[in-house]
């Protein structure tokens, strides 16, 4: 990826996508990362060898693209100190902010901006995320390959044509990792119950999880074929399951992605009116 890319924050997240565009070949002093705190900028500029600065203005004056990786409770102020900055430069916009919608973080930055908002998930950071992409009207398909390469250097991505369908993406995938550690919990707990030492119980689980997301992320078949594979009849696995489908666990599942979603949808309009 051979644009300028400036962070607007260097969090977490932010370093994680550094991280694995650098990894995968993209040029550390092609890419700058901004932050208040100079002790962060440092620690990550050392880490990653990119360029970092405190002056957000200065580093989207030249910038190709501009990710803004920063907490959406501060959105408005950053953007609105950029918007003049933004005006001028017309880089590509990468919102990795949680709830904002492209119409009001192009109205914070000017108007008239090629803008991606973009939902990952905290497995961003271990380079196995999932984000979910939106382009307004204004990004070109040159400009969505490189929103598409960027987000790929931490998992996989997936775009959707209704921005409506991001608060989808967020039960889906944005807010799911949680989902599976409470599964963790609930397995952990119940092997103890059984006899089981805790440790041992948890890395069961978790090695489990990992290796039946392994075989359905590489398989042709679909998630219920390989469950019925799994299921002898009057067997243990068919027992297991009658006993969960019989919890309503599907409804269960179904109605927290729902308030999830819902959640979603307050926020934005909650963080739109500031």
């Amino acid at each position: 990826m051979a644009s300028k890319i400036t962070f607007i924050g260097a969090g977490n997240m932010a370093g994680a996508i550094i991280g694995g565009l650098t990894q995968s070949g993209a040029a550390p002093e092609s890419i700058t990362a901004t932050a208040p705190n100079q002790d962060e900028l440092t620690a990550i500029g050392e880490r990653l060898g990119i360029h970092t600065t405190t002056d957000n203005a200065a580093a989207v004056a030249d910038a190709d693209v501009v990710v803004l990786a920063v907490k959406p409770q501060i959105m408005r102020e950053v953007c609105q100190k950029l918007a003049d900055s933004v005006q001028k430069a017309r880089p590509l916009i990468i919102s990795i902010a949680a709830g904002l919608d492209a119409t009001t973080i192009d109205e914070w930055l000017g108007g008239g901006n090629a803008l991606v908002r973009c939902m990952p998930n905290t497995p961003s950071l271990v380079g196995q995320g999932a984000s979910g992409l939106y382009a307004n009207a204004r990004v070109s398909d040159a400009q969505r390959q490189i929103a598409t390469r960027l987000m790929q250097a931490v998992g996989i991505v997936e775009w959707v044509e209704d921005e409506a369908l991001l608060e989808a993406v967020t039960a889906v995938s944005g807010s799911a990792p949680a989902y599976f550690f409470l599964m963790f919990e609930a397995m952990e707990d119940a092997g103890v119950t059984l006899g089981l030492p805790a440790e041992t119980a948890r890395r069961l689980a978790i090695q489990t999880a990992l290796g039946a997301a392994t075989m359905a992320s590489q398989s042709e078949h679909d998630p219920a074929t390989l469950k019925q594979n799994v299921m002898s009849p009057g067997g243990t696995t068919e027992r297991a399951i009658a006993h969960m489908e019989d919890a309503n666990l599907r409804q269960t599942i179904a109605e927290a992605m729902q308030a999830c979603a819902e959640r979603a949808r307050q926020m934005a309009d909650e963080l739109a009116k500031g």
